[in-house]
């Protein structure tokens, strides 16, 4: 359901693991977010020294983790919204700047009754920008 300025995935790379919606632990997507100048918060995250936001990595994370989730869902399943419901184990190791490609890794630890923990990292250029452990739920969207 995101959309810009909040939509934090440009492209999904490759996602890998088994196509059955009962069992998705395992899974894997890459994805990427491209970092431009334009984005929204740089003229306030800092005018001299432009900085992604760290909360903003984690939630390019999270919208990477909700597709990986969201796919493969049966086709008469209802649409979900995707919460995170926690933070794990969060480290920030080197700074994303304009121009930078971030590649979005995370892959499905576990799954119990629509919460799932996921491993995830963020890379720049190879080398791990962030990491984190990302618990979220899925909920279904009441239809109106």
């Amino acid at each position: 359901p995101h959309r810009n300025p909040m939509l934090l995935v440009d492209k999904v790379l490759e996602i890998e693991g088994g196509e059955s919606p009962a069992n998705r632990a395992g899974r894997y997507i890459r994805a990427v977010k491209c970092v431009t100048m334009n984005e929204p918060f740089f003229p306030g995250h800092f005018p001299q020294k432009p900085i992604m936001p760290g909360v903003l990595i984690i939630e390019a994370l999270a919208q990477a983790c909700a597709l990986l989730a969201a796919k493969p869902l049966p086709p008469d399943s209802a649409r979900f919204d995707f919460f995170i419901v926690g933070i794990e184990t969060a480290r920030f190791r080197k700074p994303v700047v304009p121009g930078d490609s971030l590649e979005l890794h995370c892959t499905i630890l576990k799954e119990r009754s629509r919460v799932f923990t996921f491993n995830c990292e963020a890379k720049v250029e190879g080398q791990v920008v962030t990491q984190a452990e990302i618990m979220a739920t899925m909920i279904p969207v009441a239809k109106s």
